[in-house]
């Protein structure tokens, strides 16, 4: 895979959740650029070119991160905190896509910078619709920062 191409990075530790995200992706037409981590220290490997993506070309940011909050090694508010305060990468948008509805994780996150915070529908054809409503928005109708 040439993880120069991604376009969306997907931080998700649950498989079953990323499954039906993914599959809600690929129902849209998002998923031939997707690229799924299983915990926050391997999304920000990805994002600074370390580790297994070392030869990644640092230039090169996904088009739109969706991070979920409560994850191993780094939880989803570290690697938010960590990438929007960041300056060559604060432009990415950040799409908090998890299950947490309580007001300080929605509130917190909002002040470190996401873009924007969906919790996980129960019912899956609202989730399908949600992320296929999300995809759509992130990956064509919004303009990126220049």
């Amino acid at each position: 895979m040439n993880y120069d191409d991604i376009e969306i990075l997907f931080a998700e530790d649950s498989m079953e959740d990323a499954v039906l995200t993914i599959r809600a992706l690929n129902k849209s037409g998002f998923t031939n650029k997707l690229l799924h981590v299983k915990d926050g220290a391997e999304a920000l490997d990805f994002i600074y070119c370390r580790g297994i993506y070392s030869d990644r070309n640092p230039k090169s940011h996904p088009k739109l991160f969706l991070l979920d909050l409560k994850m191993p090694k780094m939880s989803g508010m570290q690697v938010l905190e960590k990438v929007k305060s960041d300056a060559e990468l604060k432009s990415i948008p950040v799409v908090i896509l998890t299950s947490s509805q309580e007001d300080p994780d929605i509130a917190k996150c909002y002040s470190l910078g996401a873009n924007s915070y969906i919790v996980k529908p129960v019912d899956s054809n609202n989730f399908f619709n949600a992320i296929k409503e999300m995809g759509m928005y992130w990956m064509i109708l919004s303009q990126p920062a220049v």
